[in-house]
């Protein structure tokens, strides 16, 4: 079964400098969780997305299990959207839409997550126990620290 996940958050920023810290694969590991282990493994000469860039990862989604996570961004739309999306990893599916919407208080951040475990109904019955909870504690995560990054008071 897929899964959707929705989230957009006001940050006070400039369009630019929203698409300069979101783009960066390097900013990752800042807006996850520490509990997740995550680690970004691939060396970016620059910082510059483009289609078809892989980013390999370490990540500990569940119980403290290392596992390896590639995702390759596949579309570009400079500093309106990006789209990353699992070539290997946890998932049977995970296809994360990051969009940027310019208005009078800086840019909402848009992320639609779509995304199927694997293993049919015991994938069902994991994101109903846990996997629901633990993707939705990420972006609450994320939520969080970018309040605290881009909406200073």
């Amino acid at each position: 079964m897929k899964y959707c996940l929705v989230r957009e958050q006001q940050l006070n920023c400039s369009i630019e400098t929203a698409w300069n810290f979101f783009s960066s694969a390097s900013n990752l590991s800042e807006i996850t969780p520490k509990d997740m282990n995550f680690i970004v493994l691939t060396t970016m000469e620059n910082d510059e997305i483009y289609e078809g860039m892989l980013i390999d990862y370490y990540v500990s989604p569940l119980f403290g299990i290392k596992m390896k996570w590639q995702t390759v961004i596949i579309r570009v739309d400079f500093q309106k959207s990006f789209i990353d999306f699992q070539k290997k990893g946890p998932y049977k599916l995970w296809h994360h839409r990051h969009e940027f919407i310019p208005n009078e208080k800086g840019v909402i951040m848009k992320d639609t997550i779509d995304y199927e475990l694997p293993m049919g109904f015991l994938g069902e019955i994991a994101h109903s126990l846990f996997v629901k909870k633990k993707v939705e504690y990420i972006f609450d995560y994320r939520y969080a620290v970018l309040e605290r990054m881009f909406n200073k008071k």
